[in-house]
């Protein structure tokens, strides 16, 4: 814990501001299950837009009052480099989440509850991940640059990716270990994860429907934290930048449900930012270093964060726009089972 606390920026701020942090995001979650939401309830555009507008709003603050309490500019900016990129990051997150839902006919009142347990699961999962990788790079910080391999690698997978994208539920271990151990029941119970029924604890199949979203978004924990890595080591930044840009995840999930395929090029422009950010961090090794002086710049290359920033926000916005201005043909996805089928 004394390690996690020196990295970050000041002395008594960084309890203030984690305190702000953990107060916001306690404090919606609890308003949101227990007063505005009750019951099933589909969502609407309009109410997706305001939220989403709100928790950019939220994050927005956050990182203003990193600036103000002691942080600075340098990392006001690597709070907002990180939280752009795991905006975009989040973007593909949405289109699985998508598919899994339409894959079991999931009807359109039950997605909130579905998306607010696997957030929750995202908030735990991914502490445990940054703080993991945080004391992990503290004890052996060559991990960073195997990180910025990793990143390029992802990069110019994703960059050469089919857009199309199959869900095999059946293939996954968390899933085929859930139906072999939990008695699943056979109807959803009114958009129920768990039910007691004559002394007996039954799971529905909504709940496998969660499971599988929180499986999946650890898949792309896999990408999102080591890109946050590489833009900065405090984890206070990290966390903070990872978790406001994942509780908006599920208004922007509602928003772009059905836009989602106009943006096709995004993937590329992730897959250039994934790309710069690796390069970025490996430009730091000093074995990098010293291939460069062997060619004759004596100076150390370094992107100053502004610029990496700057890259990000260009890359994102010019796919983006690029994607309106050259629209592709759209295909209709056809959804497979249901989730009483598929159980």
């Amino acid at each position: 814990m004394n390690l996690i606390l020196n990295n970050i920026f000041s002395g008594t701020n960084e309890f203030l501001l984690f305190g702000v942090f953990g107060v916001v995001i306690v404090l919606f979650l609890v308003v949101d299950l227990g007063l505005v939401h009750k019951g099933p309830k589909k969502i609407t555009q309009k109410d997706a837009l305001m939220q989403t507008i709100f928790w950019i709003v939220i994050s927005c603050i956050f990182g203003g009052l990193i600036y103000f309490f002691g942080g600075g500019a340098e990392n006001a900016i690597e709070y907002f480099s990180a939280y752009v990129t795991e905006k975009a990051l989040s973007v593909d997150n949405i289109f699985v989440i998508l598919l899994i839902l339409r894959y079991f006919k999931v009807k359109d009142e039950y997605y909130h509850d579905i998306l607010f347990w696997g957030i929750l699961g995202a908030i735990v999962f991914r502490a445990v991940f940054i703080f993991l990788g945080a004391l992990l790079i503290g004890e052996f910080h060559w991990i960073l640059y195997i990180f910025g391999i990793f990143l390029i690698y992802s990069g110019v997978k994703i960059f050469n990716e089919d857009e199309d994208m199959d869900i095999e539920p059946e293939k996954n271990i968390l899933l085929r270990w859930a139906k072999k151990i939990l008695p699943i029941s056979k109807d959803e119970r009114g958009g129920k994860f768990v039910f007691k029924e004559k002394g007996k604890l039954w799971f529905t199949p909504l709940f496998l429907v969660v499971l599988l979203i929180e499986s999946t978004d650890l898949i792309f924990a896999v990408d999102s934290i080591p890109a946050a890595f590489a833009i900065s080591q405090n984890e206070f930044i990290i966390y903070t930048s990872n978790i406001f840009a994942v509780m908006g995840l599920r208004a922007m999930f509602f928003l772009l449900a059905n836009v989602l395929d106009k943006f096709y090029l995004l993937q590329k422009g992730l897959s250039i930012v994934l790309i710069f950010i690796g390069a970025k961090m490996l430009l730091e090794w000093s074995l990098v270093q010293s291939a460069f002086q062997l060619v004759g710049i004596e100076e150390h290359v370094h992107i100053p964060v502004i610029w990496s920033f700057v890259v990000i926000i260009a890359a994102l916005t010019l796919s983006i726009v690029l994607s309106v201005i050259f629209p592709q043909e759209e295909e209709a996805v056809e959804p497979a089972e249901t989730v009483e089928e598929e159980v």
